[in-house]
């Protein structure tokens, strides 16, 4: 998996990019969206090995678990701009598998769990896979995650919010 650090930056990307009212509570909720699908990792305190459909990279990390976890939150919170919060919402949450798929590590990620438990990754594996746990991450394998990371996520993501700004200023500046 990448970094809670790495998946953060995705959601707050995601929320600059959609969201015209960048309300803290979408922010919040986009970023937490992005860490949820690993939630699945408790699976191993109760004896699901990492290859069931309820494994780690499995449901939690499948397209229909993003559609259901942001038609949910879209029907609680996005009262008035329900599209984008679906957007935001589903992109974050999705987001999650694909920067999994590209990390160097795991068995992949079940992408169309229900309906097909195969596991995928993408062709581009640069990413360096996260330990699991704090004390693990504070080591050099920690620091390579957080460099690849930077490359590879922080990086593209400020870009994007870079392009969006000059292209909004340039929107107001026309009119």
């Amino acid at each position: 998996m990448a970094s809670v650090f790495g998946h953060s930056m995705v959601g707050v990307t995601l929320v600059k990019l959609f969201a015209s009212k960048q309300t803290r509570l979408l922010l919040l909720l986009a970023v937490a969206s992005t860490i949820l699908p690993d939630i699945d990792v408790l699976a191993f305190n109760f004896g699901i090995p990492y290859s069931h459909p309820f494994g780690h990279r499995g449901f939690t990390h499948s397209v229909l678990f993003a559609i259901i976890w942001a038609l949910l939150l879209m029907w609680i919170f996005g009262k008035k701009d329900k599209v984008v919060w679906f957007i935001v919402i589903f992109l974050s949450t999705i987001s999650h598998g694909i920067l999994d798929a590209m990390t160097s590590g795991g068995k992949g990620v079940g992408f169309l769990i229900p309906f097909n438990n195969e596991r995928f990754f993408f062709p581009f594996r640069d990413i360096k896979v996260s330990p699991i746990g704090i004390e693990k991450f504070f080591s050099e394998w920690g620091l390579q995650v957080l460099i690849s990371e930077f490359k590879y996520i922080f990086i593209p993501c400020i870009l994007l919010i870079f392009v969006r700004f000059i292209f909004q200023k340039s929107k107001k500046s026309i009119y």
